[in-house]
């Protein structure tokens, strides 16, 4: 089964978003996720959190560098609480990072054009294919298997180790999250 999904400023609710948050959730084995730009809002930090601590295998495929400082700054704020939550994050090294992928338990599945920024729920025009189907959700899962070999997981204690100057354009761009 596939659907197709499709959201922008006309919208009244975000359809994404919402299916998104359910699928989060719902979710009993994992989530995986591959995201250009993840500058999470607390809905989505709850539905995250919860589910590692629940016993969801929560993973995180973001971007070591980016095009732009803020909206990578403003995701890295969040990572002390996905971390402590259980939550396993993963910065993809040597390419710029540009998938927007989610799969949940295996089955359920996303690709598109959406971030994981409110900019992209609520103001961009956003539309992303659906898919429940196992075998296209192990297709994902072998792919960002295939990037967690060319990416640096971030732990508590490294990440408690950063210098003061990411932690200032963290800082910064928590500010002005809701504008990435």
């Amino acid at each position: 089964a596939v659907r197709i999904l499709t959201g922008g400023p006309s919208e009244e609710v975000p359809v994404l978003y919402v299916a998104l948050l359910s699928a989060f959730t719902e979710a009993r084995k994992s989530i995986t996720i591959t995201s250009a730009y993840f500058v999470p809002d607390p809905l989505l930090m709850e539905a995250l959190t919860s589910a590692a601590r629940r016993g969801v295998a929560v993973r995180l495929m973001l971007p070591s560098f980016s095009d732009f400082w803020a909206p990578l700054a403003a995701g890295r704020s969040h990572y002390t609480e996905l971390l402590a939550a259980g939550v396993r994050i993963y910065e993809r090294t040597e390419a710029l990072l540009h998938a927007k992928t989610a799969n949940v338990d295996g089955v359920w599945s996303t690709i598109g054009s959406t971030n994981l920024t409110w900019r992209s729920f609520i103001h961009n025009e956003e539309a992303n294919v659906v898919v429940f189907d196992d075998g296209f959700g192990g297709e994902l899962n072998r792919l960002f298997e295939r990037d967690v070999q060319h990416a640096v997981e971030i732990t508590s204690d490294a990440w408690a180790e950063r210098g003061v100057g990411p932690r200032l354009r963290e800082w910064l761009a928590r500010r002005v999250e809701y504008f990435l």
